[in-house]
């Protein structure tokens, strides 16, 4: 197969989702040389450009069936630029100038709105990439909003933020703010924040496939969304799919919540100085008292939370689950390891909607372990010979409960190193905003090692690397891994392994958060012991009993 710098194609290859670049035919030839017009689609890994009709795959002849053409969006209908005095006169209240509504296309006029249930005056907000008008969003006087019905999805001021530095704001209002004290290196989010008890974001935040080149260059990211629950919520999601190494924060006088509020009560300077003084957000490792102060307060007030349920009641007295940690899980061979790591992530995905990635070399091909997934997610048999087996119109219901949950990471075969593992995980927690990763197990990844560094000095760097990843972008990472060969005890029964059992170090009980081992007792009778929990709120040592159905593979 090849990649996509063989077709002159500028983006990078370890990319899911649709990317818009520019294209390698017709860019050269254009006028307006940077427009980007090639989309890019990095499941099906084909591209097809919007201009001059270039398409291809680069999977070589015979390898793929698959036939891609980009999403096709709706166009927005072409507005008359319109500006009457009283339009004006309220972004002037708002201390926003004409220049700036006229810079970025601002008008006014007659649109449906379906909170109203009739037509209605909206001021008209275009979303711009290049020349092209891609969305608008409409607000009415009693700020109702609404955008361009199946029209692309894109951030409010694209055509600013190839820059060094970029600013996130909230709103269009914010942006607009910005630009008027001279600051223009900024876009607004297209939609808002998140409810606060959103737990799906899919849709909140396809708009970072459009931009990920443009951010990945980015030196710096200042995250300036509203100062309320939503907005810090919005902040906290957007600094762990970017990075939050490289993210920095605003912080807001008491009394505003916004750009537009700071600049209207505040002034120009105020809100120059607050990007000014805008500081890192902590990273694993960097931290100053004056940052965690307030946290540690709110902690004394509120408590040590629990991690998230497992899904099994008598598990949870012993084991929670919290993202920025990591759980080594070991068991004898064939008493179910991956059967309830499975399971596991299947609670986690029905009943707190995480989104789930595995890299599962073991249980290849991928549609084998999704039809094994579907029988525990249905507790009906997949394969023939049983007569419950599940029907078409069930299995079709539970391939849409998978879609955007459940992905699978499958580097090269040269390539199935642990960097490229977290490489692609990177990816989806950026792109589709994962927040679980089973690596199963540890010692299918290639484990080739720099000469003259020991079998536990490697170990103890991978391990290593898997903590800070897990914290640094708050997710939670399984590893499981087989223990060396066991010897019978006199009864003729295997002992319980541990995880000083796994071969080639110490380090996988040591570094981990939290170790569980997997025993079975018989056919459905199985113990899950839990060997190692490092923050007393989310655990404690013990084991509790789960029933194994041997026909669906689900536990009870």
């Amino acid at each position: 197969m090849k990649n996509w710098t063989d077709y002159n194609i500028p983006i990078y290859d370890d990319f899911t989702g649709e990317i818009v670049t520019t294209c390698p035919e017709c860019s050269h030839k254009r006028k307006k040389k940077n427009v980007k017009c090639l989309s890019c689609n990095g499941d099906k890994l084909a591209w097809h450009c919007n201009h001059c009709g270039w398409s291809g795959s680069l999977y070589e002849k015979g390898e793929s069936e698959n036939v891609w053409k980009p999403t096709e969006y709706v166009k927005p209908p072409e507005i008359e630029v319109n500006l009457p005095d009283k339009v004006v006169d309220w972004f002037e209240k708002r201390s926003i100038g004409k220049k700036v509504l006229v810079d970025y296309k601002i008008s006014y006029g007659e649109i449906f709105m379906p909170q109203k249930g009739k037509e209605v005056k909206a001021i008209q907000f275009p979303y711009l990439r290049g020349e092209e008008t891609v969305n608008i969003k409409y607000r009415d006087a009693e700020k109702n909003f609404r955008q361009v019905s199946q029209a692309e999805k894109i951030v409010y001021g694209y055509n600013d933020i190839n820059k060094p530095t970029i600013i996130i704001v909230e709103g269009e209002m914010d942006k607009l703010s910005l630009a008027e004290v001279g600051i223009k290196n900024c876009f607004s989010v297209p939609d808002g924040a998140p409810a606060v008890n959103t737990k799906n974001y899919t849709s909140k935040f396809s708009y970072l496939g459009g931009i990920q080149e443009t951010i990945s260059n980015a030196k710096k990211i200042i995250l300036m969304t509203d100062s309320d629950e939503a907005g810090l919520k919005l902040s906290e999601e957007l600094g762990r799919r970017i990075g939050r190494e490289k993210c920095w924060m605003v912080k807001y006088p008491d009394d505003c919540k916004d750009a537009n509020e700071v600049l209207v009560k505040k002034g120009r300077l105020i809100l120059k100085e607050m990007i000014e003084y805008a500081k890192p957000i902590p990273v694993a490792g960097i931290f100053g008292v004056e940052d965690m102060s307030d946290k540690v307060i709110k902690l004394h007030m509120e408590g040590l939370k629990r991690g998230l349920s497992t899904g099994f009641s008598q598990l949870d007295e012993f084991y929670t689950i919290r993202g920025g940690e990591w759980t080594i899980i070991t068991g004898i061979p064939g008493h179910g390891k991956s059967s309830f790591i499975d399971n596991l992530m299947l609670n986690l995905m029905s009943k707190e909607d995480w989104k789930i990635a595995f890299f599962s070399p073991e249980n290849l091909p991928i549609e084998r372990h999704l039809a094994t997934l579907a029988e525990k997610h249905s507790n009906l048999p997949f394969i023939e010979g049983y007569h419950e087996k599940m029907d078409r119109l069930d299995l079709e219901s539970i391939m849409k409960d998978f879609q955007d949950k459940i992905f699978f990471i499958m580097p090269e075969e040269n390539e199935m190193n642990l960097e490229n593992i977290l490489k692609l995980a990177k990816v989806l927690i950026y792109q589709k905003g994962v927040k679980g990763i089973v690596i199963d197990p540890w010692n299918e990844i290639d484990h080739s090692r720099e000469r003259g560094l020991t079998e536990t000095e490697y170990i103890s760097q991978c391990l290593s690397k898997i903590r800070r990843f897990t914290r640094i972008n708050n997710i939670h990472i399984w590893l499981v891994a087989h223990p060396t060969k066991l010897q019978k005890t006199l009864k003729g029964k295997y002992p319980v392994p541990t995880p000083y059992d796994i071969s080639g170090s110490a380090h996988f009980r040591n570094k981990s958060d939290n170790a569980l081992s997997i025993y079975r007792e018989s056919n459905n009778e199985v113990y899950l012991h839990i060997q190692k929990i490092r923050f007393r709120e989310v655990g404690k040592i013990g084991s509790a009993e789960l029933k194994y159905n041997t026909v669906s593979g689900r536990y009870t």
